[in-house]
């Protein structure tokens, strides 16, 4: 988190100008804008929108509704479409011209009267979120304008509501009219057409007639089942007395009663039996031929006669044969006539039996009809309902259409109305500023990034440890203009925040190799640093008392001599001609224990002088010569002299530079050098800001600084 916060901060000190230009212009460019542009005044009224209440007619309602055509589609949103509609803004014009309003010249197109495209364009509508409220906007440099368009409007809105309601009232009205003469006769031929039916099928109620037959035949049920049980109680009877009496008939029995209640009967059946005993006892005296017997037989069939011809007119259809079922006895005559009043009772049973069973069929086949007989009618009933129902109908919506179109109803009504403005609504200088301000930081941290993605340079010591895997020898301050030449040499030596980090990078060669003799020091490009680097290093290993020499292999580009205020002869190419010798070529400096190698005369190939015996024989004599060698060597992008020198060194020291070395030119060196088996000892950032060099600062002693600020 720490080290993520440094990073932020680091690039804004390396951005920060263009940032802060970038800024600065877009905060400009937003004030310029609140000079140039006019101020607008911006007057709203409020409309509430009510399709329900607007009626005390059921109809009224109906026409102030809006209808919704498709899903998601608003009558609020409907409404404020037709608000801005071309039939409304004329009206409003119409309305602020006859208005008291001062003809004041509107900014928007410098005359004193808007065409209704100018007022479409200007006039803004919108919805309050979670209401039935409609809020009319008007923007002007009048603040008076902007109030009368904007009332003008909402009044036009309404005007407009009121008559379109009250046109479809009208509407309807004129076509209920020609309609209900058409109901009434509808209704009056359906009525006749009911009556004339109920007169020819006789169904007065089908419910009620329906119900008194079933109640009907229920009850002729019951009386069928008592007749039932009556008849079989009277057959059980009669079949008892006929046993009894052994009458056939009811004629017979009849006839047997009158019989035997007749006198003259009575006395012809006595002499009869007294006959019928004296013939007895004379056929027990005499036989059959005897006169006495065959006289008394004569007188008994005499008697016979006689009877029979007595019976005959009693009872007519008794004969002779049936004589001897003359009920003679009382209870005999008496069972006979309890026979013939049951036979009558069993009659007039089977009879009401017979007429109940008749009537019964007949209601049910009255019953079975009515059904029949009802479906015309049920149609004819249903006709005339809905005739007189759609009548009804006709005639309310009549009344109701009347009232509303009397009423002059309106779903709109104006609960605000439009005020000037005593402020400018348009340009709002605290939006404005504050939106320039968040757009300005935007676009400075747009800045800041593209910057960062087009620098492809390092930036810091911790950059390049990381990117080379390598280990970070050392961070060197960023010398002063006067320090770049070692002139005078203890101006170098004396300034401890100088010196000491270069005495770290030495100690820290000196604890990664313990015989480090021979260093080449290079970097990839030119520009990072590295002579200096070579140079002021040396300078530090001469004041730890250690012989030192520089070594100028740069044959392209020398730069030591400068350094050091030498001549830049003899030197390399004058040892490797054989001309001089190393210790004639050494050139010793003010900086006690340290000297110089230039690299002599510009020699035409100077890879043919690197790679010769010569110079390995020169490198050999260095070493034996000098504790510690420093060969100073072109860049590795621009030669392979580096690597053709660091084969006969303990290794290679790269010096960077914040904000110039190339991170892939670093990387591919780096790769390269690890390719060929080179070592590399380590990594060193030269040329750091005074922020971080200030790490590196020790105090100085008040004798120190003014022997600095002297020789300075």
């Amino acid at each position: 988190m720490e080290k993520g916060f440094w990073s932020v901060l680091s690039v804004l000190k390396r951005r920060g100008l263009p940032a802060l230009i970038t800024f600065t212009a877009v905060i400009g460019g937003a004030v310029a804008y609140l000079k140039v542009t006019p101020r607008l005044y911006e007057s709203s009224s409020r409309l509430i929108f009510d399709d329900r209440r607007t009626s005390v007619s059921e109809l009224g309602r109906d026409l102030s509704q809006t209808s919704v055509t498709s899903p998601g589609n608003s009558p609020l949103a409907n409404q404020a479409e037709l608000i801005k509609s071309e039939r409304i803004l004329t009206q409003a014009l119409a309305i602020v011209g006859n208005s008291d309003v001062e003809n004041s010249e509107d900014g928007q197109n410098g005359s004193t009267k808007l065409t209704v495209d100018e007022l479409s364009q200007g006039i803004r509508v919108k919805t309050i979120p979670a209401t039935n409220i409609l809020e009319i906007s008007y923007q002007s440099k009048n603040p008076d304008l902007a109030a009368a368009y904007a009332n003008a409007v909402a009044m036009a809105t309404i005007r407009d509501n009121i008559k379109s309601i009250s046109s479809e009232a009208t509407k309807v009205r004129q076509f209920l009219q020609q309609q209900l003469p058409q109901a009434r006769t509808q209704l009056q031929a359906a009525e006749a057409a009911e009556n004339n039916y109920r007169q020819q099928s006789s169904i007065v109620d089908f419910d009620e007639q329906t119900k008194s037959l079933v109640q009907s035949v229920a009850s002729l049920e019951d009386q069928q089942r008592t007749l039932a049980t009556q008849l079989q109680e009277a057959n059980s009877r009669l079949d008892s007395l006929r046993q009894v009496t052994q009458a056939k008939g009811l004629d017979t029995a009849y006839e047997s009663v009158r019989g035997g209640q007749d006198q003259e009967l009575q006395k012809l059946r006595a002499k009869l039996a007294e006959q019928e005993t004296q013939l007895i006892e004379a056929r027990l005296k005499f036989t059959d031929s005897h006169p006495t017997v065959v006289k008394m037989l004569q007188q008994r069939d005499a008697l016979r006669n006689l009877y029979a011809q007595e019976l005959s007119r009693v009872a007519p259809g008794a004969g002779v044969n049936n004589s001897n079922n003359i009920a003679g006895d009382p209870i005999s005559q008496d069972l006979t006539s309890q026979l013939i009043t049951n036979e009558i009772e069993r009659a007039a049973v089977a009879q009401k039996l017979q007429l109940t069973q008749n009537n019964i069929a007949q209601l049910r086949n009255r019953l079975t009809q009515l059904p029949l007989q009802q479906q015309p009618l049920t149609a004819l009933i249903r006709k005339r309902e809905e005739a007189a129902a759609s009548l009804k109908f006709l005639q309310a919506k009549f009344e109701e259409a009347r009232i509303a179109e009397a009423q002059k109803v309106s779903t709109l009504q104006v609960i605000q109305a439009a005020k000037a403005a005593s402020f400018a609504s348009s340009p709002k200088p605290n939006v404005v500023l504050a939106l320039a301000g968040a757009f300005g930081l935007l676009l400075a941290t747009g800045v800041v990034i593209l910057l960062e993605v087009m620098d492809n340079t390092l930036h810091d010591a911790s950059e390049a440890e990381e990117l080379l895997k390598l280990p970070l020898l050392g961070v060197l301050p960023r010398l002063p203009a006067k320090t770049l030449a070692l002139e005078p040499a203890d101006g170098f030596l004396d300034n401890v925040a100088l010196v000491e980090p270069y005495r770290m990078l030495f100690k820290s060669l000196e604890f990664r190799t313990s015989e480090l003799q021979l260093l080449v020091v290079s970097s990839t490009i030119s520009g990072e640093g590295k002579s200096i680097v070579a140079s002021h290093l040396a300078a530090v290993s001469a004041m730890l008392s250690r012989r030192t020499l520089i070594i100028d292999a740069d044959l392209r580009r020398p730069v030591q001599h400068t350094i050091f205020n030498l001549p830049g002869k003899p030197g390399i190419s004058d040892i490797v001609e054989g001309n001089i010798s190393l210790k004639e070529a050494v050139q010793p400096t003010e900086i006690e224990n340290l000297s110089v190698l230039t690299c002599g005369g510009i020699y035409g190939r100077p890879s043919q002088i690197l790679e010769s015996a010569a110079m390995k024989k020169l490198i050999a004599e260095a070493a034996a010569n000098y504790d510690f060698v420093i060969i100073d060597t072109p860049p590795l992008s621009a030669c392979a002299d580096t690597a053709t020198l660091a084969k006969q060194c303990e290794g290679v020291l790269m010096v960077t530079r914040p904000n110039i070395t190339v991170k892939e030119v670093l990387q591919r060196a780096v790769s390269e050098l690890n390719n060929n088996h080179i070592p590399i000892v380590g990594v060193v950032v030269n040329g750091m800001t005074s922020q971080t060099e200030q790490y590196y600062r020790y105090p100085m002693s008040g004798y120190q600084m003014k022997r600095l600020k002297a020789k300075i």
